[in-house]
């Protein structure tokens, strides 16, 4: 699975292991935000509601993962863990839906990519300090689980997908 703090680059290195023949999965709140504004609802007024928004992208991602076959080889862009940062990003309260999942993950490897200069666009609304915190919260979540989690260094995209792949 592949994850980091906003801007990263995650999305793009997953698109290119895709555009390479693998399975991939899509990012949640990414997802969640385009099906809200493709059904005409407010953006904003969703992401006010925080720990509801949070909840609907841990649901779609619970979803996701669970339809995923555990034999496959299948780069996943987030995981269920990274709701665990959003939650004390947010200061919102675990709930039992969220540490039961947690309770349930298993991930073979975890590659964890270092951050790009910050780009905001419609879905991502973090600042550099966000981007920052968030980055350590995902850093101190992945490495208190049992996965090993392996540093992907700032490099080109297609060098980032190689260096995934020569460590899997």
């Amino acid at each position: 699975m592949v994850t980091g703090g906003p801007g990263s680059g995650k999305t793009t290195t997953v698109n290119i292991l895709r555009e390479r023949g693998y399975k991939t999965t899509i990012e949640g709140a990414r997802h969640y935000i385009d099906t809200l504004q493709s059904d005409g609802h407010d953006v904003e007024s969703a992401r006010q509601r925080q720990e509801q928004f949070q909840m609907e992208v841990l649901k779609l991602q619970m979803r996701q993962e669970r339809s995923l076959d555990p034999n496959e080889l299948i780069f996943l862009d987030r995981a269920i863990p990274d709701a665990l940062a959003y939650f004390r990003f947010r200061y919102l309260p675990l709930n039992k839906t969220l540490t039961e999942a947690l309770s349930r993950v298993s991930y073979r490897k975890v590659f964890f990519l270092e951050c790009l200069p910050l780009v905001r666009d419609y879905a991502r609304t973090e600042d550099e300090t966000q981007q920052k915190r968030l980055r350590d919260l995902l850093h101190e979540v992945y490495h208190s689980l049992p996965f090993p989690v392996v540093h992907v260094p700032v490099m080109p995209p297609e060098g980032r997908v190689d260096f995934i792949l020569a460590n899997l």
